[in-house]
Formats: structure tokens, C-alpha cells, sequence
């Protein structure tokens, strides 16, 4: 927006402005730092010179030291003065000039000021007084020094003026900045011009502009940088080198405005500057400059040219893309510059680039005709072409390359005609089979269809004439004759689908608006009473009664006239949407009720649902489309409905608590045998039987409670359909039998579930109960033995299957238990589950199979015993006997030694066996066998110690009653 430029463009100077007063801050700084770190100081007198003047003058020793001091001041001054006329200002700006006379005058007016002090006036008077030779020496010395420091005191106070315009040349944010600077800049020159003492002459004011101009001409070597020049985005590139080319030429047309105002003023001294010193680099850089805004300009005519809208008409992205890269080559050679353009003395060479690259410019200008000619003889779209022309009419581009497009006309219509031929020939393919936008109707979407082929091409002649001549010429007469012929085509074919539609409709739409609302069909089955049950209802408003409707609402907004009732059917099609979507959704609701009950539930409510049934009968037996009451027939159905789901869910509520019961019963388990209290303390046999059926009787006691609880529901349904609560019904009868069988099923799979379960358990490799086993003489046998395992695993079993009589069946037609009926010989006789349950195959395979699996475990533990009847003689054998004939044989110490080793090595050999036998569910203790095994083989040992003793110990006494009758002999 303009005010928000102007808003930026003043915050940029308040910025610059700001900048450069902080650098002219930072420079005092620095100038004052140097003044008090090499100011000049005059040497004082090392006497005193307290007292009159003439009393000092008159003292020859006084003398003698304040004339040598004197002298000491001169060659101060004289050496200070003659260092600041050697220096030069350090840079080749103005502002170096400015700062050359700001040190100058700072070193001057330091030396200036001290020699007015008192002390230095008191020295001075006494020289003069004694009438000293120095005298004639001061005055010269003291007035160049002034001179010279009125001479920089005023041209500090003058260029101070000009500092700020300087300081914008040098140091502004952009271009836009100079150019505002330099018109000002040369007013304010002219002033110092005329009011300044020392800058009225060429000497001095001719350095001062030539720093100037190179400053500007510094300024834009180093924005217009040609390495990246041609790299910025060339809006911007454009406007940065037609900025500098206006400054540089803006520097020198200010200067001759000056000198003319000047001139014109007459009192003034007029500006002779010399020119070449001042613009011969500056205007050369402005030509360059001027060069290099062309050679963007070349760059932006060929993008113009070879841009987005070219590649669309001429389907050759990829030659228009290899043209762009030869574009973009034609500032290579000046990016890569191996000389300065901006200096005079490679003018040549900067020439020798400039024809090198027009002759290049060239070249692409006539490859560019040459494609341009072979693209619009397979232009891909007329319109495209057309527009694209005009185009080129409004902007900047290459002349010959525009001259070359203004005579494609011919081209772009010879284009349009091939269109032609082509909507033409897609238009007589179709004609039969139309393709259709999704939702259209076939009459409507075909005459759709053709208007939008027709459509195609009448834009396109509506763009040809804005340009008028085009179709004025001959071709173009060819090309108008030929659209005309094809517009006829298509409107005859719309004219006779219309005509079509409008017989069919007349004929139809009144029959189908006759139909009814509903149609009926019937699922067959076996039973005539279930025929209606099977009922199914779908809407009978016909696809081709839609059709009509969208065909007329089409049609209308195509401009054609419909028939009346057409119109009104299609103006009442809110209201049959409403209809079929109420009659959509009722029927949907009813089916999917309806889907809902099984079998049983269906004969339950085989009454209900005939009372539904009436409801429906009027939507397929009296009304139709053109009833009046439809929106009452769908609330009266969707009444019977709810009230019909209603009793549906409270008997699917029923249904659902018996379900929950019959799942229970169901999950029980028959067997809870009892853990074990750690990994090797297991319950005995007896022990494991007896809890399963402690549990088992438990469970039961809940089973039947939740099998009675089954009688009351069904009575409570019985309530809800046929308003009783006698529990038999005749209407129910189905349904009893229904859950009766149910609870068979329930119990069977209860029955076949456990027993599977328990000899998967007896089958395991987790022992589940343990067995003793002891040693009664003989024989090695178990405890329990083998046939008590064998009658306890039969009894629970058999107790498992023997559950079911606990379930009481009911009686035939209800939901009441049977009494208990007498038998034979006044036996009392339960009709329970159980007689149809014990005999399932099933049930009896597996109630057989679970004691022969158990007796066969017990056969492998017995069999496993039979290694331990090798210990049999320690307790088969007489001991006191054997002792006895052991004894009789007087055997030797060796032989005692043996049999002891004997039986010491069975009494430790038994305890090294496995006391634990693991064999399928059954753990097997040998903890107590071994006990025994091991006493008896011990108690063999003490009878043979015994024997050896009493044996050694009549030795004994045998050997002593020898060795006494010796003695004596002796």
C-alpha cells in the first residue's frame, strides 16, 4: 500500500540518520582520545616569572633561559605546523576530507590556545621588553599558525554542513537514499561555494566533488555485483541496476544544475570544474549499467516468451526447457568476468561481451521463430493458442519473437477445426450410449452430455471474435460453416431425445403412480401355519418413477416444458422421499425384529405377529401413490411395531435369564479335587475321592435351584402372551419343549465335558492323589489295594452321570415337574434326565473308559513292584533256622565276614532307590517298603553278630582251659 511504504521509507531514514550520528559520536571519541594522548604541549619556563615585566627584562640570566624557551616554542609550532600541511586525509570519500580537517584543526587549536595563556603572554612581553633579537622571529611563526587555524577551524564549521549528505552517500540503506541526498547534497555546496573562505576556489573544490563521485561510483561497484547479479530474483535485479544508472546520471545532471543556477544568478563565481576529473567514470558506469538493465530486460522478454502458457499450447515442455538453460547461458560469460566492468580501461573488453552476447540473442530469436513455427502445426488446444496470442499482444517481449506469434492465426484456426472433428466424432460414437454424469438421468444426462461437447467449442469461437478479422477471413468462414453444421447435429439429437421422454412419460407415469405401496412375498415352508409367519415387505415405489422425477427436474432446468402431472409428481418429491424413507425404515425395523426370533419364539408369537399383519395389509391390498393417507399408515405400523418389539424384548429378557441359568449349570465342574498342600504332600485316595464328591454335592444343590428357577420365567412368559400363569398353556406347549430340550442338551454337555475333563486329568503327568505301599509277608501290595482304587474311581464316576436325576422332566404341553409314579411292586419311580442320558454313546464311552485307564496305571505300578521280590528271602526264610545250620557248619570267620557284608551292603543298596513313583495321576510312596526292607536286612546282621559272638566266645573259652591244663603240666 502507498502509506505503508511511505511509513517504511521514513523509518528507514529516522534509522540511517541514527547510524550516522552514533559513527559521528565514535569518531569525537577517537579524535579526543588522540588529542590527549599526542597533544602538543609547550615547554614552560623552568623559573619563575613572578614580578614586574621590567625587572625581569632587566636581569640578563632571566633572559638568557626565557629566550631559550622561546626558541623551544618556535621549533614546536614550526614542526607541528609543517606535519599537518605533509598529511593528507586517509581515504578517497568525503568524509575523509571532513575528518582530515577536523584533526588538523583539533592539533592547531590546542597549540593556538596554549600560546594565549598567561604564562606564555608573560614570557612573551619580557622578550619583547629586553628588545631580543627573537622578536622579529615570533610574529611570522605566530601568524601562520593562526592562519592556518582559522583556515581549519572554518572549513570544519563549513563541511560540517555537508557531513550529513556525505555520510547518506556513503553509508545509506539503498539507492532510493542517495538519489533524495544528491539534488540537496549540490545545494548545500553551493553555499559553502559562496560563503566559505577557502572552499570559493577550484583547488579546493574540485578534490572535494571528484571524492564525491567516487564515493557514488564506489557505491555501485559493490551493489552491482555481477557474480550474483544475474542469481537475485530479476524484478529486483532489474530495479537495483536502473537505480544505480539513475544516480550515477542524477550526480551529474545536479552538478550542471547547479553551475546553471549559478550561471543565472550572476553574482556568484562560476563552476569550471574539470569534467573528465568528475564524470568520466561515472558516466562510463552509467552506460554499463544501462548495458546490464538491457541484458535483464533480453532475459525477461525470453521468460515472457517461453513461459507456462507456451508449454501448455505447444505440448514440448522439454525443447522449451533446453531453449530456457540457452537463456540462462547468456549471462555466463558475465558472471565470470576476469576484469572489472565498471573500469574504463577494460572498455573493450566489456564491449567484446556485449557483442557476444547480442549475437547470441540472435541465434535464440531465430531458433525461437523456427520452433514457434513447428509447435503451432500441432498445437494441442486452439483456445489455449488464441489466448496466449492475445497475451503477447499486452506484454514486454522479444519483437521478432511477437511478430513471428501475430501470424499463427491460420495455425489456431486450422487447430479448431481438428477440435471440431474430434467433439464430432466423439459425439457420433456415443450417440447410442451417452456417457452420464453420476446421478443424471439417461434423457437429461445425454442432453447434458451433447451440450457440453457443443458447449467446447462454442467458447472457443466466442474467443475468436474479440479478434473479429479472424473469422473474416476465408478460413475463417470455412471454420464458422463447419461449427454451424455440427450445432445443427446436436440439436436435432437433443430435440428427439426430448421428444422420446415426453410420449414415454405421458404413458406411464399414470400407471405407476396406481401402484401400491407394499409388495408381499412368502418363504416357503413345510408348514402351511408358518406361511404368513414368513411374510417378507418390501416398497414398491418404482426405479422408473424416480427416473421421471429427476428426468423432469433436468429437463426444466435445461429450458424444456414437461407435462403437468410430470411437474407435479416432481414437485412432491420431498414428500415421497419422506414416504419412502418412513415405509424404508418401518420395514427395515420390522425385518430386522423379525430376524430376531428363532424358531421356538416365532410359533410363541405366531397370533402377535398376525395381528402385525393386518396392520400391513391396506400398503399392499388398497393404497397407493396417490393416496392420501400414507403418513397415517406408517404411524399405525410403526405403533403395531412398537408395541409388537415390546413384547419381544420382554420375552427376549426372559429368554435370556433362563440362557444365564442353563450357562451355569453348564460350567460346573463335577470334579474339584483338592489341591495339593505342596508340590510333594498330595492327598491320599480316599482323601481325593471323597472331596470330589463332597464339592460335587454342593454344586448340585445350586444346579437344582437354578433348574427350578427355570419354571417360574416361563410362567411369566406365558403372562405376557397369553395372559395366564398356569405353567401348561396349550399355546406355550412348543416353547416347554423348546428348554426342555435345552436342559438335555445342557446336561448332556455337562456330563460328556467332565468326564472328558476328568480322564484328561487321569491321563496327565500330574499326579493328583498318592498310594502307600507296604510289605505284608509274603507279598509287596499297595495301600489301598489295586480293587478299593478301582470301586472308588467307578463310584464317582458312576455319581458324576447319576447327577442328572436330581433334574426332574416336566410334564408333556407345560413347564411343571412330573410327580413321582409308581412302578412295579409299589416302587416309587422319578422321570428324570437321567434315563436318556446315561444311555448317549458318548457318555458311556467315556464312563467305561476312565476305570480301565485307571486299573491300567495301577497294572504298570504293580508291574514296577516286582523288582523289589529280590529282597524276598530276608523275609521268606526261617532266620532261626538258617542261624542254626549256619552255626552247625562251624564256619570260618571269612564266611561270618561275607554274609555280614551281605546284608549290610542290602540295607544300604534299598535306601538309594527312588521313594516316589510317578505314574499318570497316581503317586506311588515307597518311603515305608524300604523302612522295612532295610530292618529286615539289619536284623539279619544282629542275628549273625550274635552268632559270631557266641561262636568266638566258646573259642575263647576253649583255648583258655587249654592253655590253663599246660600251665599246670608245666
Amino acid at each position: 500500500m502507498p502509506g505503508e511504504a511511505v511509513e517504511y521509507h521514513s523509518i528507514q531514514l529516522i534509522r540511517d540518520e541514527f547510524l550516522m550520528n552514533v559513527q559521528k559520536f565514535a569518531s569525537n571519541i577517537q579524535r579526543t582520545m588522540q588529542q590527549l594522548e599526542g597533544e602538543i604541549k609547550l615547554e614552560m619556563p623552568t623559573i619563575s616569572v613572578e614580578g614586574e615585566v621590567s625587572d625581569l627584562a632587566a636581569d640578563p640570566e632571566t633572559v638568557d633561559i626565557l629566550e631559550q624557551c622561546v626558541i623551544n616554542w618556535l621549533n614546536q609550532i614550526s614542526t607541528a605546523v609543517e606535519a599537518q600541511l605533509k598529511k593528507t586525509p586517509q581515504g578517497k570519500g568525503p568524509l575523509a576530507e571532513i575528518e582530515f580537517w577536523r584533526e588538523r584543526n583539533a592539533t592547531l587549536s590546542a597549540l593556538h590556545e596554549q600560546t594565549k595563556l598567561p604564562i606564555v603572554r608573560k614570557v612573551l612581553d619580557v622578550i619583547k621588553e629586553s628588545n631580543s633579537m627573537l622578536v622579529a622571529n615570533l610574529q611570522p611563526v605566530f601568524t601562520e599558525l593562526f592562519k592556518f587555524h582559522t583556515e581549519a577551524s572554518d572549513n570544519v564549521r563549513f563541511l560540517s554542513t555537508v557531513e550529513r549528505y556525505f555520510k547518506n552517500i556513503t553509508h545509506g540503506s539503498g539507492f532510493h537514499v542517495v538519489l533524495d541526498t544528491i539534488p540537496a547534497m549540490m545545494s548545500a555546496l553551493r553555499m559553502v561555494w559562496i560563503i566559505s573562505r577557502h572552499y570559493n576556489k577550484d583547488e579546493r573544490m574540485i578534490p572535494l566533488m571528484e571524492r564525491i563521485a567516487w564515493e557514488i561510483a564506489e557505491r555501485v561497484c559493490r551493489v552491482v555485483n555481477l557474480r550474483t547479479l544475474f542469481k537475485e530474483n530479476r524484478a529486483s535485479a532489474q530495479s537495483k541496476t536502473l537505480e544505480a544508472r539513475n544516480t550515477l546520471r542524477l550526480w551529474k545532471k545536479a552538478y550542471f544544475d547547479t553551475r546553471a543556477k549559478i550561471e543565472a544568478s550572476g553574482r556568484e563565481a562560476r563552476w569550471e570544474f574539470d569534467r573528465k576529473r568528475l564524470f568520466e567514470r561515472t558516466d562510463y558506469m552509467a552506460t554499463i549499467c544501462q548495458d546490464l538493465s538491457d541484458v535483464l530486460q533480453v532475459l525477461e522478454e525470453f521468460y515472457n516468451i517461453f513461459g507456462p502458457e507456451l508449454k501448455a499450447v505447444t505440448g514440448d515442455p522439454k525443447r522449451i526447457d533446453d531453449v530456457l538453460c540457452r537463456v540462462d547461458g547468456l549471462v555466463t560469460p558475465m558472471e565470470n568476468l576476469t576484469f572489472d566492468p565498471f573500469s574504463i580501461k577494460s572498455s573493450q573488453f566489456w564491449k567484446y561481451v556485449m557483442d557476444e552476447f547480442k549475437i547470441e540473442v540472435l541465434v535464440i530469436e531465430k531458433e525461437a521463430k523456427h520452433f514457434i513455427d513447428e509447435s503451432f502445426k500441432t498445437l494441442r488446444s486452439a483456445e489455449a493458442a488464441f489466448d496466449m496470442l492475445l497475451k503477447f499482444k499486452h506484454i514486454r517481449s522479444r519483437e521478432a519473437v511477437n511478430r513471428q506469434m501475430m501470424m499463427k492465426f491460420n495455425d489456431i484456426l486450422a487447430q479448431y477445426c481438428k477440435e471440431i472433428d474430434i467433439i464430432n466424432k466423439i459425439f457420433v460414437q456415443n450417440l447410442e450410449n451417452p456417457p452420464l454424469y453420476k446421478n443424471h438421468p439417461p434423457v437429461a444426462g445425454a442432453i447434458y452430455w451433447e451440450r457440453s461437447l457443443f458447449f467446447r467449442i462454442k467458447h472457443t469461437i466466442l474467443r475468436f471474435q474479440e479478434v473479429q478479422e479472424i473469422l473474416d477471413s476465408d478460413r475463417g468462414q470455412e471454420v464458422k460453416q463447419k461449427y454451424l453444421e455440427v450445432g445443427r447435429t446436436m440439436k436435432e439429437y437433443e430435440d428427439r431425445k426430448y421428444e422420446q421422454w415426453m410420449e414415454v412419460t405421458e404413458q406411464v407415469l399414470p400407471a405407476l403412480m396406481k401402484k401400491s405401496l407394499l409388495t408381499k412375498s412368502s418363504i416357503a415352508t413345510e408348514e402351511p401355519s408358518t406361511l404368513e409367519r414368513g411374510a417378507v415387505f418390501a416398497i414398491n415405489f418404482s426405479p422408473a418413477l424416480r427416473e421421471i422425477i429427476n428426468e423432469t427436474k433436468y429437463l426444466e432446468q435445461l429450458g424444456f416444458t414437461v407435462p403437468e402431472l410430470a411437474r407435479n409428481v416432481a414437485l412432491q418429491e420431498d414428500k415421497f422421499l419422506r414416504y419412502t424413507d418412513g415405509i424404508q425404515r418401518m420395514l427395515d425395523h420390522y425385518h430386522m425384529l423379525m430376524g430376531t426370533l428363532n424358531d421356538a419364539e416365532s410359533v410363541l408369537l405366531n397370533d402377535h405377529s398376525q395381528e402385525l399383519l393386518r396392520v400391513f395389509r391396506s400398503g399392499y391390498k388398497r393404497l397407493n401413490w396417490n393416496s392420501l393417507g400414507i403418513g397415517d399408515y406408517i404411524t399405525g405400523c410403526k405403533q403395531a411395531i412398537g408395541k409388537f418389539e415390546s413384547l419381544v424384548h420382554q420375552i427376549h429378557k426372559n429368554a435370556d435369564d433362563i440362557s444365564s441359568r442353563l450357562t451355569l449349570i453348564e460350567a460346573i465342574n463335577l470334579f474339584k479335587y483338592p489341591a495339593a498342600k505342596s508340590e510333594e504332600e498330595l492327598p491320599g485316595v480316599k482323601e481325593f475321592f471323597e472331596h470330589i464328591e463332597r464339592e460335587r454335592a454342593s454344586d448340585v444343590d445350586h444346579m437344582v435351584r437354578w433348574y427350578l428357577a427355570i419354571g417360574p420365567l416361563l410362567t411369566k412368559v406365558e403372562g405376557l402372551v397369553v395372559h395366564t400363569n398356569t405353567g401348561k398353556a396349550p399355546k406355550l406347549a412348543s416353547y416347554y419343549k423348546y428348554w426342555e430340550k435345552k436342559m438335555y442338551e445342557v446336561l448332556t454337555k455337562l456330563i460328556l465335558k467332565n468326564l472328558q475333563s476328568f480322564n484328561s486329568l487321569i491321563l496327565g503327568n500330574v499326579p493328583l492323589f498318592h498310594t502307600e505301599t507296604i510289605l505284608t509277608a509274603p507279598e509287596i501290595i499297595l495301600h489301598p489295594n489295586t480293587n478299593e482304587i478301582d470301586k472308588m474311581c467307578f463310584h464317582c464316576v458312576r455319581n458324576c452321570v447319576e447327577i442328572t436325576k436330581h433334574f426332574v422332566r416336566w410334564m408333556n404341553g407345560s413347564c411343571i415337574e412330573c410327580p413321582p409314579q409308581k412302578g412295579e411292586e409299589e416302587e416309587v419311580v422319578i422321570i428324570n434326565f437321567y434315563n436318556d442320558i446315561s444311555l448317549n454313546p458318548q457318555i458311556i464311552e467315556q464312563a467305561v473308559m476312565i476305570p480301565q485307564n485307571v486299573h491300567r496305571i495301577l497294572i504298570n505300578l504293580m508291574k514296577y513292584l516286582q523288582k523289589w521280590k529280590r529282597y524276598r528271602p530276608l523275609w521268606k526264610l526261617d532266620k532261626a533256622i538258617v542261624m542254626e545250620k549256619f552255626a552247625a557248619k562251624k564256619p570260618p570267620c571269612v564266611a561270618y565276614d561275607e554274609k555280614l557284608q551281605f546284608y549290610s551292603k542290602i540295607a544300604y543298596e534299598v535306601m538309594r532307590h527312588p521313594l516316589i513313583k510317578d505314574e499318570h495321576c497316581i503317586r506311588l510312596q515307597l518311603g515305608h517298603l524300604a523302612n522295612t526292607v532295610q530292618e529286615n536286612a539289619k536284623s539279619w546282621v544282629i542275628s549273625l553278630g550274635k552268632l559270631l559272638n557266641e561262636s568266638a566266645k566258646e573259642e575263647l573259652y576253649n583255648l583258655h582251659e587249654e592253655m590253663e591244663v599246660l600251665n599246670c603240666c608245666v
